[in-house]
């Protein structure tokens, strides 16, 4: 259980890092007239407007990855601390 949750806090930081690069991508996108993007190994100039549509969609799902973790998170908890609860229970028998 405890190995569980530290692959999700890992998980969850690498999203949350992932989250700040694609808003300061954005953010820096806002003030440039026109942008490039990398298409397999090459830079191609492309529209700002596409370019801004596919950095608010990949900060959307990963806010959704992140609320997901979170979620499975504090399920662990929860189970974690009726776990201990029930030990702690047998143990004063």
């Amino acid at each position: 259980m405890e190995q569980s949750l530290q692959a999700l806090l890992v998980q969850k930081q690498q999203f949350q890092t992932q989250l700040i690069e694609l808003e300061s991508a954005l953010k820096e996108l806002e003030k440039k007239e026109y942008a490039y993007k990398i298409v397999g190994s090459i830079m191609v100039k492309a529209p700002k407007e596409e370019i801004e549509k596919e950095l608010k969609s990949k900060i959307e799902l990963v806010k959704l990855r992140i609320k997901s973790i979170e979620k499975q998170e504090s399920n662990i908890k929860e189970k974690a601390t009726s776990l201990q609860k029930e030990i702690m229970s047998e143990l004063k028998k």
